[in-house]
């Protein structure tokens, strides 16, 4: 389904604030709240929009450390990339990971209370994998940009 300038706008507008009601995205679009609310459904249903979510501030959660930790695996093979994913799955530090091209294999986003439970994830979780051969970390020490809107 191709996007029109109207479905572009939406979209944008959207990822901006995701709470907007029909109203508002008719305002927004110059289109009746109906009108609105069946352009944001059709996207809804052909994909487009995934999900809605909420960002919380992960200081006031107590999640005073934030880090990236690429993967190197001593293994590739599918079962090996499956049960290391799935090891991932349960680690609610692990709030991103990614498959990389280049000398690391996976990119882990991390939210720790503190460099201990970060130190914690590295030795007790992550190194005795039998899959993974290296971890190399690195902690944020000031967010310049969150994470933004896709570019519409």
């Amino acid at each position: 389904m191709p996007l029109d300038q109207t479905d572009t706008l939406l979209l944008a507008a959207l990822q901006k604030d995701a709470q907007l009601t029909a109203e508002r995205l008719g305002e927004i679009l110059n289109l009746s709240p109906s009108q609105a609310g069946r352009r944001r459904q059709r996207l809804e249903t052909a994909g487009y929009i995934t999900h809605y979510a909420a960002r919380l501030d992960p200081a006031k959660l107590g999640l005073g450390v934030q880090a990236f930790i690429q993967i190197h695996m001593a293994a590739h093979t599918a079962e090996d990339a499956r049960n290391f994913v799935r090891r991932l799955d349960t680690c609610p530090e692990v709030t991103g990971a990614w498959t990389l091209t280049g000398e690391a294999d996976y990119l882990l986003r991390v939210y720790c209370d503190d460099l201990a439970g970060l130190n914690r994830l590295v030795q007790e979780v992550l190194l005795p994998h039998p899959s993974v051969a290296r971890v190399h970390s690195q902690i944020v020490m000031e967010e310049c940009k969150a994470d933004g809107p896709l570019p519409t």
